[in-house]
């Protein structure tokens, strides 16, 4: 041996005449698995987002005080919203009913939730810094108000790689629109790239590119083995750089997925009867869609995948990436987003329990900020980062459980939350440690709830 530093890698070809290799490369061809900090509760997550900002006051957070004291100006000093033309109070256009054996209020707009609110913790207390979307999506999903930083989803793959041989460990199921800030918020930031988000468009004829193979399956293995060979001796010469090592992997989980994904989609084999509770049968495009992406959430979690993400089919008129945004229109808007999710979700959840998934999965809904309760123009709402709800079901939480509130469904003020407390909560029901999972990059040791975030401890069963 010279007295250069020797890598790992050149330590294992030498010693025991290259035995341990042996054992590097069989490891290296799955993914790189962390062992779970503590005892998990679940395996997967599926967010449900709600991009645009759903009015929390208008969905799951009813507040009286808002149809006594209509039309008049609020009783404490607003901040400065958006577009700063605050009005006075305007009561929720929507009657809440009491729902299941925990009687949870749920407005009208989300009868088929409803009907799981003994599933549900819904957390009435949620806070963000940011109230322009795309910043605001960004902190959501990723910790931090702009581009560069690795998404949750990306950042559970990164700790726990993926169950499946075939999929990737994070899949964005893309019929909807991509919220404000771009496809970064699904984006591995400075991890390595096998934990983007990868895209699957379930409409379309191919529904991931170039998934299709081009040419004959014997010739295509025998050019990827030769590519892997030139990759490795590559990675040798530059001594374990992780781009290379994922564009290894991504390599072989392409080849492997040109037959997994086209079985995914294929929905030959779901039964009338389930393809009808989710709502494939609507004559609503969008509601048929995102009924679709809600059974291939389930039908992911049954292949193994880590992080599901769907996106929202906006109606006619609310496109751009934040359906949920009515700065007016309210009552059009919010009813016809919510026509589109209210069955499918609620779908997933029955059909997750009636198949014994919802125990080792954590559904997650919610938007990226709520909406104020006093009017914006004649009849909308301005976002409302200070306090807004969104509900968590599955394993490891309480459900029929609801956490935090205040008087008008403007600043929280009882059990106060931030989006890093939320990220350690998913963390540490996937068994990671947010504190513990960290990765080195320009220096210094980032995680995803930077140095902030604790466990809500108080909504874990």
């Amino acid at each position: 041996m010279s007295g250069d530093v020797v890598s790992r890698r050149r330590m294992l070809e030498r010693a025991a005449t290259g035995f341990g290799l042996l054992a590097l490369k069989s490891l290296m061809a799955e993914d790189p698995h962390l062992k779970p900090h503590v005892p998990p509760k679940v395996k997967s997550v599926i967010f449900c987002f709600m991009s645009g900002g759903v009015s929390h006051v208008d969905s799951f957070d009813p507040k009286p005080r808002l149809a006594k004291e209509a039309g008049q100006p609020m009783p404490v000093p607003l901040d400065r919203t958006m577009f700063n033309q605050n009005g006075n109070i305007f009561p929720s256009p929507w009657e809440f009913r009491r729902y299941g054996r925990s009687g949870i209020p749920v407005s009208d707009l989300f009868p088929h939730m409803g009907s799981v609110a003994d599933e549900l913790c819904v957390i009435r207390s949620m806070t963000v810094k940011f109230m322009e979307h795309a910043q605001a999506n960004f902190y959501y999903l990723c910790g931090q108000p702009f581009a560069g930083f690795p998404s949750l989803g990306a950042w559970t793959t990164y700790g726990l790689g993926s169950e499946s041989r075939n999929l990737p460990g994070f899949v964005v199921l893309a019929s909807g629109e991509i919220p404000l800030g771009g496809i970064n918020v699904f984006g591995n930031g400075f991890l390595p790239a096998i934990h983007q988000g990868s895209f699957v468009y379930p409409e379309r004829p191919e529904p991931l590119q170039d998934v299709t193979p081009k040419e004959p399956d014997g010739r295509q293995r025998r050019r990827l083995r030769f590519i892997e060979q030139l990759d490795r001796r590559y990675l040798d010469a530059v001594d374990q750089n992780s781009n290379v090592e994922a564009a290894i992997r991504n390599y072989e989980i392409a080849y492997r997925m040109q037959a997994a994904v086209p079985e995914l989609v294929d929905l030959r084999g779901e039964s009338e009867g389930t393809k009808k509770l989710y709502g494939l049968d609507s004559e609503n495009a969008g509601k048929a869609a995102y009924g679709r992406q809600c059974l291939l959430a389930r039908r992911l979690v049954e292949r193994g995948v880590r992080f599901i993400q769907l996106t929202i089919v906006p109606p006619k008129g609310l496109g751009g990436g934040n359906s949920w945004d009515q700065h007016g229109k309210l009552r059009e808007g919010h009813a016809a987003n919510a026509f589109h999710v209210d069955q499918p979700i609620a779908a997933l959840i029955k059909d997750l329990k009636a198949r014994g998934l919802l125990d080792q999965t954590l559904v997650i809904w919610s938007g990226e900020f709520g909406r104020t309760p006093f009017v914006q123009a004649a009849d909308g709402r301005d976002h409302n980062p200070s306090g807004f709800s969104l509900w968590l079901a599955g394993g490891g939480i309480q459900g029929g459980t609801i956490y935090g509130t205040d008087e008008y469904g403007y600043r929280a003020v009882e059990n106060i939350l931030t989006i890093h407390d939320l990220h350690a909560t998913v963390l540490h029901l996937l068994g990671l440690d947010h504190e513990r999972l960290t990765f080195r990059f320009g220096g210094r040791d980032f995680r995803l709830t930077d140095v902030h975030g604790h466990v809500i401890r108080e909504i874990l069963a």
